[in-house]
């Protein structure tokens, strides 16, 4: 695999993850059954990891029309947005208990 392709697919696992984050960050935001603290910081989460992954996007589609990209930088981005999800989905399962 060569570098440019690995940022393409390490941009796109990022959307991904982070726009998983941000669905479940928002499931638990609509929950009534939490209280208004705990509530706004599942906001707070959803609202950051969707600005992530706008950037993810933005990015990809920066490497894709233009041929500029970073693949070190792409692949920390990757991680640490697959690290992140696994976090949020982590709390989102202990708060469904």
């Amino acid at each position: 695999m060569n570098p440019y392709d690995l940022t393409l697919s390490s941009l796109v696992v990022g959307l991904i993850a982070q726009s998983l984050a941000t669905g479940l960050g928002i499931e638990l935001y609509l929950r009534k059954d939490l209280n208004s603290g705990l509530r706004r910081s599942w906001l707070a989460i959803a609202i950051g990891s969707l600005l992530l992954a706008l950037h993810h996007g933005y990015t990809l589609e920066l490497a894709l029309r233009t041929g500029l990209y970073d693949m070190r930088q792409a692949v920390l981005a990757g991680l640490i947005a697959i690290f992140f999800a696994l976090g949020v989905f982590g709390l989102w399962r202990n708060a469904r208990i």
